[in-house]
């Protein structure tokens, strides 16, 4: 079992009352982490230090904030270990989705380094000729980033590191299920060298999750909130800062479908379609859900692919050379076999898979899914993946779109012009030609529309997302008055 701290301005501490609450790894139901159970002052505090941290990280030149971020990226590297041990730990996931998680999690934070002399304005022509008038981003102030489990690291660092390079303070809120994870991340930091209160890290157990988030994004001094979560959640958390007024980026969940048209390349397909189904166990937002499948291809795709699904196993990564790990908890299995079962009363084929025990799902294909079935619309976020057969391009962009979600997709065609003039019909904020659904980058505006959230994370577009825009202007002659 490691040991979890809070960190407010720079101090590793306990929860003001002492609680803690204990994370279990999901594979074996040991105490994975324990770790401190904040209360509400410790929220408070935690923002308080970040509020007194702001101007000097602010004032601080873009160079030296640079230089900062670099070194994070490489002290969180050389933490690699510590970070895949409490990954797999607290989330049950494989060494290699861990050390991905580390490694694209470095690269978030010079990606953001490299972002730090990019926070630019302009130069606006007056109506006046002796008016200089300016648009100047400046930062935020505090930022509240609150991460989930499932890519822990990458969302962790996603949630703090944009945000740093435009000159704001950060909370990281950790997820109460990985909290050792996230509280690694704050160490990460402060071990770079980054000012007393420019990270500060609340881990909470999760019944107080609630009072907790509340007191945060309610606190006057946060400015952004930065969610990235399920839809249920996202709502909340999106009236939460409505009511405050206060923007919000939310990455909430997604339902994304892989196209294959008639003239698609199988093999390329189906390589694409197996990663994008199950790596992590399908526990990624952008994860593939429903491979939509043109009638005419479908005799050639769907046995391939799912003699491919029939090779991979999921078990304990420390104990068994498997490809997938666990989900994240027993409960995740369960409403996994009641989407499967419905789907079966309702007419589906369960072509492999379909078994579950504890906290682990071996891969499952259903073929015929309809919208009758519950899986056609809702998220899964386990290895279950749906093949949805349709008659022709039509059918298949409308199939793409029927669902509130919006995050991301995938079509596969020989033909790149066909591709592209599907690829524009469907309504996600990313998608990827000939390529899988999973996908990320951390140059690129990562987030989704309609259920999916709003708000881009990554690259230059984030930039706007968590500065304001300023209108100066400077008198350079006399004025001219009415009276």
């Amino acid at each position: 079992m490691l040991n979890a701290s809070l960190l407010i301005g720079g101090t590793c501490r306990p929860a003001t009352e002492g609680r803690v609450f204990e994370r279990r790894d999901p594979l074996s139901g040991d105490v994975a982490s324990q770790a401190p159970a904040a209360g509400v002052a410790d929220a408070v505090a935690a923002v308080d230090a970040a509020q007194a941290a702001a101007p000097a990280w602010a004032a601080l030149s873009p160079s030296a904030r640079r230089a900062l971020l670099l070194k994070a990226a490489d002290a969180l590297e050389m933490r690699r270990d510590s970070l895949v041990e409490a990954m797999m730990a607290e989330t049950g996931s494989t060494s290699d989705w861990a050390a991905f998680n580390t490694r694209l999690a470095a690269n978030m934070l010079r990606e953001a380094a490299s972002l730090c002399t990019q926070v630019q304005g302009d130069v606006i022509p007056s109506e006046r000729a002796e008016c200089v008038c300016m648009a100047v981003r400046v930062p935020a102030g505090v930022v509240l980033g609150i991460a989930p489990w499932n890519a822990p690291i990458i969302l962790g660092v996603r949630a703090i590191a944009l945000p740093l390079a435009c000159g704001n303070t950060t909370v990281l809120k950790a997820s109460e299920l990985c909290p050792l994870t996230h509280a690694l991340i704050g160490e990460v930091m402060q071990q770079a060298g980054l000012p007393p209160g420019t990270v500060n890290v609340v881990t909470n157990a999760p019944e107080d999750a609630a009072a907790i988030v509340q007191a945060l994004v309610e606190h006057p001094a946060v400015r952004r909130v930065s969610f990235t979560g399920s839809t249920g959640v996202g709502r909340i958390i999106a009236q939460l800062a409505a009511a405050q007024l206060k923007p919000a980026v939310l990455e909430l969940g997604g339902k994304a479908s892989l196209l294959v048209l008639d003239d698609a390349d199988v093999s390329a397909a189906v390589n694409a379609a197996i990663f994008g189904a199950f790596f992590n166990q399908g526990q990624i937002c952008m994860s593939t859900e429903r491979i939509v499948v043109e009638a005419a291809i479908a005799d050639s795709f769907v046995p391939a692919f799912v003699a491919r699904a029939g090779t991979l196993r999921a078990g304990d990564p420390r104990t068994a050379k498997v490809q997938l790990g666990a989900v994240i908890g027993a409960e995740t299995v369960e409403r996994l076999r009641a989407l499967i079962a419905d789907a079966l009363d309702k007419g589906a084929t369960l072509l492999v898979g379909g078994t579950g025990e504890g906290a682990v799902m071996q891969p499952t294909v259903l073929d015929g899914v309809t919208p009758r079935m519950r899986i056609y619309y809702e998220e899964s976020f386990g290895p279950v993946v749906s093949i949805i057969r349709v008659r022709d391009e039509e059918e298949a962009i409308h199939v793409a779109n029927d669902t509130e979600y919006g995050l991301t997709a995938a079509v596969f065609s020989c033909d790149g012009a066909r591709a592209l003039r599907v690829a524009r019909r469907i309504q996600t904020g990313m998608c990827h030609i000939n390529g899988p659904t999973v996908h990320d980058e951390a140059p690129m505006p990562f987030g989704g529309v309609k259920s999916s959230g709003y708000g881009r994370l990554g690259g230059r577009a984030g930039i706007a997302e968590f500065t304001d825009l300023r209108w100066i202007s400077i008198e350079t002659g006399t004025p001219h008055y009415p009276f």
